[in-house]
């Protein structure tokens, strides 16, 4: 599976923006979807999770209520909506898979995750 991100953009603080990850194969049902990101000098953080067959999702905080991860199993794609974005979210914005979480809980770590999209630019002007 390779997957590639797309939708990063330039906004202004309060905008909106929407990140696309497709797959290049089916995602399996068991597997986990992670948006995680990185900003310039700093950690790469986790943002959203997503397990495929249930849709259920876990947020970091900093997120919760501006941030939706959702996904396409028509279409092998999961989503990023964005709103009311802040400058603090200006990062690169990475998807990844995790193909064998054998029915443990989401996790925020990114070394749980197998494979990663290339990243997609997000930048928020004050």
């Amino acid at each position: 599976v390779q997957l590639q991100a797309s939708g990063g953009g330039f906004v202004q603080a309060g905008g909106s923006l929407r990140l696309s990850c497709a797959a290049s194969a089916p995602i399996l049902s068991n597997y986990h979807m992670g948006w995680f990101r990185q900003a310039p000098g700093k950690e790469r953080e986790f943002v959203a999770a997503l397990t495929w067959r249930e849709g259920r999702t876990l947020y970091t905080d900093s997120v919760k209520g501006r941030v939706t991860i959702s996904r396409d199993n028509a279409k092998n794609t999961v989503y990023l909506q964005m709103n009311s974005l802040k400058p603090e979210d200006t990062a690169v914005y990475y998807c990844a898979v995790r193909q064998n979480p054998n029915k443990t809980p989401l996790a925020t770590s990114g070394a749980y995750f197998d494979l990663w999209g290339q990243g997609t630019q997000v930048t928020v002007s004050s």
